[in-house]
């Protein structure tokens, strides 16, 4: 068993979930040091000095580690300066939720981008011994917007350091803690239960930003309404947002269809994934989707765009589960109207979906990290570790 020490830098939503699955299915004793998850920029661009500071109380009390575990939201270069001399030299990976490059601006952002981010996460890729991706499309994304951004350098350019450290980058996906998703509705004949004369129940359980488009959603869902589709509608999901202008502006307008509304504690969720027919997203960014995995697990029918991570979660139930740019309405009033016919088109894809339970991934996790800890598979300059799976 090896000793690891995992820094969350944004210790909430995806990135404490993932965390704290960590912590709860690993066979190897993990030590945690984070920092709560507000001002995600900040976290950084100064983050490193404080964690560092818990970093070193946490090896005073634990022992020195036989690995590294590093979430991206940090300046990782900086961080490992200000451990170097209590630190040892152990293996590093920088595990990549998102990064800054690919990532979309928000519209209530002052100014234009700036490369400041986006060199924090190159330099971090730089500096460790392996970096791990949550999804190929991630990976493959990031890689090929490198290129660009070392590019503007104006001098001593980083370009002829991309290939060694894009043969350090793997994919790992995220665990989704699936123990206490249901059965999808269906499966089991004395569980089968009749539809609702409502209509379908369908789930928006994305976080309430700019990246994840809500409006698309909520427009399709009015207009829906409009046509007197029936359905009914739950709009959860964590909402950070001080005017959520849009969500309210659409309860006001769907009245009695809107079942439920705002964050709800995980009980309550899984009940709901429970009762849900129809998963529906329009983002604009999404590297894996915890939400989404979770909704198709329970056998929600997906109605998802055509990009970002999803092609790589549903694969060969691509047709019936992704719709072409622009037609979000159109295949959510198609699937409304015709529940069974869709089910019956992506009939397995619930049970394939579960290979992101926790209980399966943390054998790929912890195999990786007993290797690393056998320093069996770290060599920082000669791109050894290769590993674009």
């Amino acid at each position: 068993m090896a000793r690891v020490l995992l820094v969350e830098p944004f210790h909430g939503g995806s990135h404490g979930a993932w965390a704290d699955g960590l912590v709860v299915h690993s066979r190897h004793e993990l030590v945690v040091v984070s920092h709560p998850a507000a001002a995600w920029r900040w976290r950084m661009r100064g983050g490193a000095l404080t964690l560092a500071e818990e970093a070193r109380r946490a090896v005073a009390e634990h022992g020195l580690p036989d690995v590294v575990v590093v979430s991206g939201m940090v300046d990782l270069a900086g961080w490992l300066g200000l451990t170097r001399r209590f630190l040892g030299d152990p293996p590093v990976v920088l595990y990549l939720h998102e990064n800054q490059l690919l990532y979309p601006v928000s519209p209530n952002q002052k100014g234009s981008a700036s490369d400041e981010l986006p060199l924090v996460n190159w330099m971090g890729m730089a500096v460790a011994d392996q970096v791990w991706c949550n999804s190929a499309f991630q990976r493959d994304g990031l890689l090929a917007a490198l290129p660009d951004l070392l590019d503007r350098a104006p001098d001593h350019s980083h370009v002829g350091f991309l290939g060694e450290v894009a043969d350090r980058c793997y994919v790992v996906p995220v665990g989704v803690d699936l123990a206490d998703v249901p059965i999808p509705k269906g499966t089991v004949p004395e569980e089968i239960v009749p539809a609702d004369p409502a209509g379908p129940l369908v789930l928006w359980n994305q976080r309430w930003d700019y990246d994840k488009n809500p409006k698309a959603v909520l427009d399709a869902l009015r207009h829906l309404a409009d046509e007197g589709v029936a359905f009914r509608v739950a709009l959860v999901g964590e909402n950070e947002r001080v005017d959520p202008r849009e969500f309210v502006e659409a309860r006001d307008h769907l009245g009695d269809r809107v079942v439920a509304w705002g964050f709800q504690d995980r009980a309550a969720y899984v009940d709901l994934l429970n009762r849900s027919d129809v998963v529906v997203s329009a983002a604009h960014h999404e590297f894996f989707g915890i939400a989404v995995v979770e909704a198709m697990a329970a056998g929600c029918v997906p109605v998802l765009p055509t990009g970002q991570s999803y092609p790589e979660l549903v694969g060969s139930w691509a047709d019936g589960a992704l719709y072409p740019d622009g037609d979000l309405r159109t295949r959510l009033r198609d699937v409304l109207i015709d529940l069974d016919g869709w089910r019956a088109r992506v009939v397995g894809l619930d049970e394939a979906i579960r290979r992101f339970d926790w209980r399966t991934v943390i054998a790929d996790y912890d195999d990786r990290l007993e290797t690393l800890a056998a320093g069996t598979d770290r060599d920082i300059t000669s791109g050894t570790t290769g590993g674009r799976d």
